[in-house]
């Protein structure tokens, strides 16, 4: 079931409950996932994946589960998001973009589309980027 989020303000909280590591692991969702890319995109997009990327280690840390990292998925899922950014729209609010994108790549398993889960598992792609086997982004 999509979660539509109600307001900016809730947006802002998903994000600060992440980078602060508030949220639990096992409260943070797909679409947590989504709404805190939207986010880092529409804050700094050259920089996004960086600030995923730090944000996830801080939080993966915080729970002492850092082996979950996946540098492929971080970096596709932001690659996903601006490109449900960039097809949007012009000039829509956070929470208009935030409920279209979450709308829009609701579904976490759209990476199996693109990898096999041969690559997905394997470790060069969990270290480093790895181009989708299955079909071009």
């Amino acid at each position: 079931m999509t979660h539509t989020y109600n307001s900016e303000a809730e947006i802002h909280e998903v994000v600060q409950g992440f980078e602060s590591c508030i949220t639990g692991k096992d409260n943070f969702s797909h679409q947590d996932h989504l709404a805190v890319a939207v986010w880092y995109l529409r804050e700094d997009e050259e920089q996004a994946v960086n600030l995923m990327r730090a944000s996830l280690h801080r939080f993966l840390d915080h729970y002492d589960c850092r082996a979950n990292y996946h540098e492929t998925l971080t970096r596709f899922w932001i690659l996903l998001v601006q490109g449900a950014l960039a097809g949007a729209t012009p000039n829509l609010t956070l929470l208009d973009a935030t409920n279209a994108v979450v709308s829009q790549l609701n579904n976490s398993r759209i990476a199996f589309e693109y990898y096999s889960k041969e690559v997905v598992e394997s470790t060069v792609a969990k270290e480093r980027w790895v181009e989708p086997d299955l079909k071009p982004l």
